[in-house]
């Protein structure tokens, strides 16, 4: 995979090529841009140290939900009104579950930065996801990792409070790097690890976009049926990989997320 970064330098954020451990910096700020073969390299750096961005400011990001089976009994076991089956439903269904997590990044953070939990909310996951970069119309130009944070227990008390179960300050992480798969169609492995503020692991799982029910270009094909989405948005395919219903985030609680050919988001967790 061709992969990309962008970091902060002396000279303002930066987009560069990654090759192996070092860095080739372009000549600009504009990831679309690089992923067109745009822009001169000014210089060559390690990448261990330098301070890394979300790889795209994305105007908007948009969400599939219940693309998994361990998605679907999760959001089963939540729910605490006879509204249940609607999750059953769209897992079968040809029309997707999608809605939108964010627009200019105001929720967003990249590698290292907190994410967030609601105040009014008691229990808290996070939710790694494949996530698809979309060119100006729909198609998929690159992949990155997503972590989609929300509130089972405002989601479960009624299907109607999605968004307020999705949509908060810090409600999303994007990162470390936009990589351009070689094939489209080979599956890639999901880690997520979860450890506490001494570094003791909470927990560990993996999964596969193997075990997706619909494919990221399906998702993205609906999700730009009579929709204006803009060029340089992120599309989130769903979530594999659920803790137990014991868990959830705390204050000190460090997301680690790893996505094979893309690398791995770590994001501390915060009030």
């Amino acid at each position: 995979m061709r992969r990309f970064v962008r970091v902060d330098t002396d000279r303002g954020a930066r987009v560069g090529r990654l090759d192996g451990e070092n860095v080739e910096l372009l000549d600009h700020d504009d990831p679309l841009a690089a992923l067109r073969g745009v822009g001169e390299v000014v210089a060559r750096m390690p990448l261990a140290g330098l301070p890394l961005l979300a790889p795209i400011n994305a105007p908007e990001i948009w969400c599939a939900g219940v693309t998994y089976e361990r998605s679907r009994d999760a959001r089963l076991e939540e729910a605490q009104t006879d509204a249940r089956d609607v999750y059953s439903l769209v897992y079968e269904a040809e029309r997707p579950e999608l809605f939108m997590k964010d627009a200019h990044m105001l929720r967003t953070v990249g590698p290292g930065g907190a994410i967030r939990l609601r105040s009014d909310s008691t229990w808290m996951v996070p939710e790694p996801e494949l996530a698809i970069v979309l060119g100006a119309e729909g198609e998929p130009l690159a992949v990155t990792i997503g972590n989609d944070v929300s509130s089972r227990d405002i989601e479960g008390a009624n299907p109607l409070y999605i968004p307020q179960a999705k949509i908060f300050a810090g409600a999303c992480a994007l990162g470390p790097a936009l990589a351009v798969p070689d094939d489209w169609d080979a599956p890639l492995s999901i880690r997520l690890r979860i450890t506490d503020a001494d570094g003791a692991e909470l927990f560990a799982g993996e999964t596969s976009t193997d075990r997706m029910k619909r494919t990221p270009r399906d998702l993205a094909v609906w999700a730009v049926r009579d929709n204006p989405i803009p060029p340089g948005s992120v599309l989130l395919t769903g979530t594999g990989l659920v803790p137990p219903d014991d868990y959830t985030l705390r204050p000190g609680h460090v997301v680690e997320i790893e996505i094979e050919g893309i690398g791995i988001l770590s994001n501390p967790v915060a009030a």
